[in-house]
């Protein structure tokens, strides 16, 4: 099964949390808070997503992250990118001599015309339009006044 590791599928949670709010600068603290992480782990997932100029800190009193660019112009395949590198189903998807038997593979083209076609359909998708795809809030509890019969 092809599947993103759960650091980065935490890393899409917690850009999308700063996305909701894109000029707000929130503390590690403040991101574990909303996005239902531990705080060490958010932690974790900032500096590499710092790294690749996804997000920007800021230290100090009020000092914290928020997104470096406009929701719309991050797409999944940056968040992908900076917490797993260079997006390849396989090992011949970006180098030729990784593989021992690259010079006699049938199948080489194959995987990197749908290494292609993930990628694409990665960077197809922005930070801005996670957003939409929100489920609404639930909706506030409702009290039921409800008196016991005596016995």
């Amino acid at each position: 099964m092809l599947r993103v590791t759960r650091l980065t599928d935490y890393a899409t949670v917690v850009m999308t949390v700063l996305a909701s709010q894109p000029e707000a600068v929130l503390s590690a603290a403040e991101l574990a808070e909303r996005s239902g992480l531990e705080v060490p782990t958010v932690s974790k997932l900032l500096k590499p997503l710092a790294q690749a100029g996804l997000v920007e800190g800021f230290r100090g009193v009020r000092g914290g992250y928020r997104l470096a660019r406009p929701p719309a112009a991050i797409t999944l395949c940056d968040i992908v990118e900076a917490m797993e590198g260079p997006l390849a189903m396989t090992e011949c998807s970006l180098d030729d001599g990784e593989c021992g038997i690259s010079q006699q593979c049938g199948v080489r083209a194959n995987w990197r015309r749908i290494n292609d076609v993930v990628a694409d359909a990665l960077r197809g998708v922005s930070l801005a339009q996670m957003l939409d795809d929100l489920p609404p809030p639930p909706p506030p509890a409702r009290r039921i006044a409800a008196r016991l019969a005596d016995a």
